[in-house]
């Protein structure tokens, strides 16, 4: 076990990791990215990255080991065939309780992105929020894009910033992002695959509601 994320999966094709929180998916000059962590720990193996997940962001995290391999995927992402479920909380009550955020996104000047009302390229995010405890709301994201920051600021745009977001609710700032890339589901050469990673968050409360939040797929998600 590495202090930086857990094997999930491990096969001749590509790796699933469980990012922890605070890791770097880019090296930098404080230190080594998590693919090259990754990579360091078993063997310095060739992986290629098919998606990000940003510092503050836990959860799944697949590398391909081939380049054969990590284009199979990007035509799935691009075809948006992979199924991708994400775990929020907020202490804020969105403006609306579910549905579908859309906008074009615009870097600003600060090195935060905006969400526009244009579409000519636009950032896709669907939701469901639900009543966790007093004062806290917990939120299943299911992006339809991979644009950066896109359910930061998605969630932001609702009102309802993440908690622990260092960059969109700098009001409240703490050792954990509560963003984690929660389940996986893709088909690859023919083979169905689907993986969990839960949260690492010890909040009151969220225990219970995932419990009863097993299958987001199932949840009636409203036309694109």
């Amino acid at each position: 076990m590495h202090s930086d994320f857990d094997i999930i999966e491990n096969n001749d094709d590509f790796l699933v990791i469980n990012k922890h929180n605070n890791v770097d998916f880019h090296c930098s000059d404080s230190g080594l990215g998590i693919v090259a962590k990754v990579s360091q720990t078993l063997g310095n193996i060739a992986l290629y990255p098919v998606h990000r997940l940003d510092k503050m962001t836990s959860g799944l995290l697949i590398m391909a080991k081939s380049s054969q391999i990590a284009a199979q995927f990007g035509e799935l992402f691009e075809s948006r065939t992979i199924s991708k479920f994400y775990l929020a909380i907020s202490d804020k009550k969105p403006k609306k309780k579910q549905g579908l955020i859309k906008g074009d996104m615009k870097k600003g000047r600060n090195g935060s992105y905006l969400l526009l009302k244009s579409n000519d390229n636009p950032a896709v995010t669907q939701f469901f929020s639900f009543s966790v405890t007093a004062g806290i709301r917990g939120f299943v994201l299911k992006p339809h894009t991979g644009k950066t920051h896109q359910l930061r600021v998605a969630m932001k745009s609702i009102g309802a910033p993440i908690l622990g977001d260092p960059r969109y609710y700098p009001q409240h700032q703490g050792d954990v992002g509560f963003l984690h890339a929660w389940q996986l589901q893709f088909e690859l050469n023919g083979q169905a695959f689907a993986y969990t990673a839960q949260p690492p968050w010890t909040l009151n409360g969220v225990e219970a509601w995932l419990r009863d939040m097993t299958k987001p797929q199932e949840l009636p998600w409203p036309r694109l």
